[in-house]
């Protein structure tokens, strides 16, 4: 008999199910409403510093491969002058001038769209290079213009041209071969431009 006394108490012992405590119900269930709004708000602070610094690392990739092309194109312009200097060819070196600095690389970026005729920078997708030849600028159409300035306004680009460097004595505002000495070639901003954070 004691064995069923046991036995009796035993099971008189374990708790029923529905005879729990309410809180230990709750906590058995999960997250609270409360818990999961706050996790919920962590996660969408840390997704928005993500993304400011995304779109940040993007904006300064665009900043500096427009600075390597500029870059390469003043070095392949500098080589052009000096082997024109090297032959004496003042036609050629005059030439320069107005030219399209893209013909010179060796190979052009694959962001270059080419030559183009009176172009409407509006229709050029953000990004891209082309040589207008209208104004014979060369032009960069900005991909992220919210965080470029520029006189020009929108849409948001930096135009370039090739100019002749020289002492312009007589003040004319051109180059003259017998009274002035040419000192290089550069391939200079038309306007000012910055960029921002």
């Amino acid at each position: 008999m004691p064995n069923l006394l046991f036995e009796q108490r035993k099971t008189t012992r374990t708790a029923h199910p529905c005879r729990r405590r309410p809180d230990r119900v709750a906590r058995a269930q999960g997250f609270s409403l409360l818990e999961l709004v706050v996790v919920i708000g962590i996660i969408a602070v840390l997704l928005g510093f993500a993304i400011r610094k995304f779109e940040a690392m993007q904006v300064d990739a665009e900043r500096v491969a427009l600075e390597q092309v500029v870059a390469a194109l003043r070095s392949a312009n500098g080589i052009k002058f000096a082997s024109y200097i090297a032959r004496n060819d003042t036609a050629g070196i005059r030439a320069l001038e107005g030219s399209n600095p893209m013909d010179r690389l060796a190979e052009k970026p694959n962001t270059y769209v080419g030559a183009l005729p009176a172009a409407d920078p509006a229709k050029i997708e953000g990004g891209r290079w082309y040589f207008d030849t209208a104004s014979k600028t060369l032009v960069y159409r900005v991909r992220f213009g919210d965080y470029f300035q520029s006189p020009l306004g929108q849409p948001a680009r930096a135009r370039f041209a090739v100019k002749l460097v020289y002492t312009d004595k007589n003040r004319n505002g051109r180059f003259d071969a017998g009274a002035e000495e040419m000192e290089g070639v550069q391939v200079a901003a038309l306007e000012p431009y910055t960029w921002t954070d």
